[in-house]
């Protein structure tokens, strides 16, 4: 079960820090999570990180700001296989989306 946290939301002032936070979200590191010094391991499935994908991509379609796109994200030789996704971010979402 993943225990990040999926849902932030920012009101009034505080809105501002969510262009810092996609900047130190970006510098997250992204692979195996046995992996010294990685911050964001692999998802369980090919059809979790299709799920995951296919939401961002809603996301987007749905006019929803994509500040930082997790989506093929880099990751050590020789882990191209594996079910990642990196550090998402939106701004600009609606209620309903």
């Amino acid at each position: 079960r993943c225990m990040a946290i999926s849902v932030a939301v920012f009101v009034g002032k505080a809105k501002e820090l969510i262009p810092q936070i996609a900047e130190a979200a970006s510098k997250l590191k992204v692979g195996p999570g046995s992996a010294e010094g990685v911050d964001v391991g692999p998802l369980i499935s090919k059809q979790a990180q299709d799920r995951v994908t296919s939401l961002i991509q809603s996301g987007v379609d749905e006019g929803a700001e994509l500040l930082l796109d997790g989506r093929n994200p880099s990751v050590p030789a020789g882990c191209e296989n594996g079910y990642f996704v990196g550090p998402t971010i939106f701004s600009n979402v609606k209620p309903g989306m």
